[in-house]
C-alpha cells in the first residue's frame, strides 16, 4: 500500500510538472488561433514561424547571446575558480560570498544599475550591450558549478603530469581540463538557459531595434501571442529533450567502459 501511495505521488509531481508543456505542444498542432478550442490537427504554424522575420530574428538572437555569454562566463569562472584556489582560506571565503551575492540581488536591480553603467560610459544600448549583461548574470552561477570542483581536485595529478615531462600547458590540457569537465559542461548548460530566459535585464539593456525571445513574447502580450510561439517553444522543449537523452546516453556508455576496464584490470 505504501509503495503504491509513493508512487501516486510521484506520478502527480510528474503530472504537474509537465501538463502544461503537453498543452503547449498540443496548442502548437491546433489549427485555430485561440486557445482552448481545438479545431483540427495542422503543421501550419510550424511553417509559419519559419516566415515570421520577428520571431527568427529574436531567436537567432536569444541563440548567439546565450551561447557567447555562457561560453565567456565559463571561461572566466574557471580562470576565476583557479585563482581563488590559490588564496588563503580568509580570501577564498570572502570572494566566494562575493560571487554569491548577486545570486541574492534582485534582477530589476542588476538591470537598472547595468543600463546605467552602460549609458554612463557612452554606450549604445543594443546587442553587445545585451551579451555584456548576460556575462555578468552567468558568472555567479558558472563559478556555483565550477568552483566546487576546483577546490576539491587533487593537485597531485598535476604535478605528476610536470615530473613525466609535460609542460604546464599540456598538463592544464590533459590532466586538469578532463577533472572539470562536468563542472564546465554544468556551468555552460546552466549559464545559457539563464540567459534564454532572462527578461527583466535584457528588458533593460536592449534598447531599440534588437529583441530576444522573451522580450519578443511581452511585446505581442497586448495583441495576443501569435501560435507560432507555441511552435517555437515546442522545438525548444524537444531539442532540450534530445539534448538530456544525449548527455544521459553518453554518461551510461562511459559508465560501463569503465566497469569493463575495471573487469579486465581485476582479471
Amino acid at each position: 500500500m505504501r509503495e503504491q501511495i509513493k508512487k501516486f505521488y510521484l506520478g502527480l509531481v510528474v503530472l504537474f510538472m509537465y501538463a502544461p508543456i503537453a498543452v503547449l505542444i498540443a496548442q502548437s498542432f491546433n489549427a485555430s488561433r485561440y486557445r482552448g478550442q481545438w479545431t483540427g490537427f495542422t503543421f501550419q504554424w510550424y511553417t509559419a514561424l519559419i516566415e515570421n522575420e520577428d520571431i527568427m530574428n529574436a531567436f537567432l538572437n536569444t541563440l548567439s547571446i546565450g551561447v557567447l555569454s555562457a561560453a565567456v562566463a565559463t571561461m572566466l569562472a574557471l580562470v576565476t575558480a583557479l585563482g581563488m584556489r590559490r588564496m588563503g582560506s580568509q580570501g577564498r571565503i570572502f570572494f566566494r560570498g562575493l560571487a554569491n551575492v548577486p545570486l541574492l540581488n534582485a534582477d530589476i536591480v542588476t538591470g537598472i544599475s547595468l543600463m546605467l553603467l552602460f549609458l554612463g560610459f557612452g554606450l549604445r544600448l543594443g546587442y553587445d550591450t545585451i551579451l555584456m549583461a548576460h556575462v555578468v548574470i552567468n558568472l555567479p552561477y558558472a563559478m556555483l558549478c565550477i568552483l566546487p570542483q576546483v577546490l576539491l581536485m587533487d593537485r597531485v595529478c598535476y604535478e605528476a603530469a610536470l615530473d613525466l615531462g609535460a609542460t604546464p600547458a599540456q598538463a592544464f590540457y590533459r590532466v586538469i581540463l578532463p577533472e572539470l569537465k562536468p563542472g564546465i559542461m554544468a556551468a555552460f548548460l546552466l549559464s545559457f538557459a539563464m540567459s534564454a530566459d532572462d527578461f527583466i535585464v535584457t528588458y533593460f539593456t536592449k534598447g531599440a531595434g534588437i529583441e530576444t525571445l522573451t522580450t519578443e513574447i511581452y511585446a505581442e502580450l497586448k495583441l495576443g501571442i501569435h501560435p507560432e510561439m507555441y511552435a517555437l517553444s515546442t522545438l525548444f522543449f524537444g531539442a532540450v529533450v534530445v539534448l538530456v537523452s544525449l548527455l544521459l546516453f553518453n554518461y551510461r556508455v562511459i559508465r560501463r567502459y569503465r566497469k569493463a576496464e575495471k573487469r579486465g584490470a581485476d582479471e
